[in-house]
């Protein structure tokens, strides 16, 4: 004995019930009753239907057994050493006040400030001694560029 599914409600059709239809394209469509029939070729969507198996399928409806709920996985956070700084390093400066902060980037500032104006005394020294020869030179003869022959009158 071979049950039929409808087309439309998903209803089993036993046999010598039902209605068969076949379309202009030679697709076979079953149906339990004229209800069904009547809505398939009204193009209802049997989705929105409420009586369907369709419907009762997508809304999640008369599901007897309950699934477990899926658990998901908390993260776990981990913490990583950077290249330039192992982790105790990293957590120390972490846990470090905010005043000590300030503190220790205003040192910074000051080392930075006093290195740059070291570098600079350094450079201006340099350039007392040996600018005075330079200064004597053009650039294109600083090059390497031949001198510039006077003109002569006659």
């Amino acid at each position: 004995m071979k049950i039929e599914i409808d087309s439309f409600s998903g209803a089993k059709i036993y046999p010598g019930r039902g209605k068969l239809f076949v379309r202009g394209d030679s697709k076979v469509f079953r149906f339990f009753n004229a209800k069904g029939e009547s809505l398939f070729k009204q193009r209802k969507n049997p989705r929105r239907i409420s009586w369907t198996v369709l419907y009762r399928r997508s809304h999640k409806k008369g599901i007897t057994e309950e699934v477990a709920k899926k658990r998901s996985r908390r993260t776990v956070k981990h913490q990583r050493a950077i290249v330039g700084a192992s982790l105790d390093v990293i957590k120390e400066k972490r846990s470090a006040r905010p005043e000590a902060r300030q503190a220790a980037r205003a040192q910074a500032i000051k080392n930075a400030k006093e290195k740059k104006k070291e570098a600079a005394s350094t450079k201006k020294a340099q350039k007392a001694q040996g600018g005075s020869q330079q200064s004597k030179m053009s650039k294109q003869q600083a090059k390497g560029a031949p001198s510039k022959v006077q003109a002569t009158s006659r």
